[in-house]
């Protein structure tokens, strides 16, 4: 159990320092898209500002395999796991293996230098080698050499095959798909569920996939418009479903749900828990599963209603989310009981306070 924990902290690790990397590579490929530019082809001729615009991007999104791997080995093994882990990464670009590669390079490196680290014993003068020369030429020297003829020769397998079967699903087998991403992507609100969902369609992204991006951006949203909708419901038809304090919490999640922050509904989660979480991921899961069904493809991987212009059918998109988070919405409104103000909601601190009577006090 301890060790499918450290396992879990690690991969997180890798997707907290591949997030910003993500974001701004798919923010600059958007806007050099957005106004006209395409990826430079030979530096030495001209270019526009635009088109440098989506390169950069282009150039960001090749280092995610190396960052995930980098990052992975780094958790494992401190600073001299980091070398070699963006050398798997590499290596897991230059043979096709993608962020799967990636990860599975950075997890063995990265195990394998700490095991170095704790094990190889070398004379006292060359202490002050192991942790910059050493280890990790010997741990890039072997896990490298096992990543180009041993172990890159299935996951390059595997992602082709899991490319391929993703592209070539047809109706139902699409929704189901997409249901199940969007679901996870909105299930734990930004925890490791969503984490894992956005790990999933980052990777495919590389590799040509554009539609589980969308799925993932559509699913972040739901959660924060559908509580919004139900809230509106809840006031249109004069039913009582959020305290004060929750609904100045929906005020501050809509906008926040607008930049793909899903994080917002976590105060309004937190009091009803099974309700809220039920309702945003089958909202979720249903807009999802249409987006991908409508081949809805985002190459974006974040940024919100920002960004849909970049997607191939903003339209089918835009539809979709509406689709999704109105169901969310009208699932609150229904599901949800009349709340109990607490003490703390209720007290107000404009009340006045009691005049104390000090008549009695006496000093002798």
């Amino acid at each position: 159990m301890l060790k499918k924990l450290q396992i879990k902290k690690h991969a997180l690790t890798a997707i907290s320092y591949m997030l910003p990397l993500v974001v701004a590579s798919g923010l600059l490929i958007a806007i050099g898209n957005l106004t006209g530019g395409t990826v430079i082809e030979n530096y030495k001729e001209s270019f526009s500002i635009p088109s440098a615009l989506v390169s950069l991007g282009v150039l960001g999104m090749g280092l995610l395999a190396p960052v995930i791997s980098g990052a992975i080995a780094y958790s494992i093994a401190d600073r001299p796991g980091i070398a070699p882990g963006l050398l798997m990464g590499l290596i897991a670009n230059a043979i096709g293996a993608g962020f799967l590669g990636g990860m599975l390079g950075g997890f063995i490196v990265g195990y394998f230098v700490s095991l170095l680290k704790n094990h190889l014993k070398v004379p006292k003068w060359a202490e002050g080698l192991m942790p910059m020369m050493i280890i990790p030429l010997i741990s890039s020297l072997i896990v490298g050499l096992l990543m180009f003829f041993v172990l890159g020769v299935p996951i390059v397998w595997a992602t082709e095959r899991l490319t391929s079967f993703l592209t070539n699903m047809q109706g139902s087998m699409k929704f189901v798909f997409g249901a199940i991403l969007g679901g996870m992507a909105a299930f734990d609100f930004g925890g490791p569920v969503n984490k894992v969902a956005s790990l999933f369609a980052d990777g495919l992204l590389l590799e040509g996939v554009y539609e589980p991006e969308a799925v993932k951006i559509l699913a972040s949203m739901v959660p924060p418009f559908g509580v919004t909708i139900s809230w509106i419901l809840a006031k249109s038809f004069r039913k009582k479903r959020y305290t004060k304090k929750e609904e100045d919490n929906i005020k501050i999640a809509f906008p926040m749900g607008i930049c793909m922050i899903t994080e917002g509904v976590i105060p309004i989660a937190a009091v009803d828990l099974l309700r809220v979480v039920a309702s945003c991921t089958i909202g979720a899961a249903v807009g999802g599963g249409l987006s991908m069904m409508w081949g809805v493809g985002s190459p974006v991987p974040s940024g919100g209603m920002f960004i849909v212009p970049a997607m191939n059918h903003p339209l089918l998109f835009t539809l979709a989310l509406f689709i999704g988070f109105v169901v969310t919405g009208i699932m609150l409104f229904l599901w949800k009981k009349e709340p109990v103000e607490s003490d703390v909601d209720s007290y107000s601190f404009d009340e006045e306070e009691e005049e104390m009577d000090l008549s009695g006090i006496r000093i002798s």
